[in-house]
């Protein structure tokens, strides 16, 4: 598969996903390290990559998102932004919302499925 399609996938499959250096419980860096810890403080579970152990992603993802920076967070297929943006959101009490409306629709959809 493809790195464009792969990530096109993993953006239409998870609600919620983060792209980071590391993971939720063991960021690799300082902005990873503050995205994941503000998208935990939502109460909600979410997806992640760690770009890391995924260089063809690390390498790719820039250009298909016209954003240059790790971490990018990723809410129902549309680029939310990084660090500074995610921070800023939960300040202001904008990423909670988001995220649990997001969180909602996906086990509304999961629970209305026939399997």
């Amino acid at each position: 598969m493809e790195t464009i399609d792969k990530i096109k996938q993993q953006i239409s499959e998870n609600p919620i996903l983060l792209y980071m250096k590391g993971s939720p419980k063991l960021p690799n860096c300082g902005f990873s390290s503050q995205a994941s810890q503000a998208l935990m403080s939502c109460g909600e579970q979410f997806a992640y990559v760690d770009i890391l152990l995924n260089p063809d992603i690390r390498a790719e993802l820039p250009h298909y998102a016209n954003w240059p920076t790790f971490p990018q967070l990723w809410v129902e297929g549309e680029l939310i932004g990084g660090c500074d943006i995610i921070i800023e959101m939960f300040q202001r009490g904008e990423l909670q919302p988001l995220i649990q409306e997001a969180a909602a629709k996906y086990k509304t959809e999961e629970a209305d499925s026939p399997e």
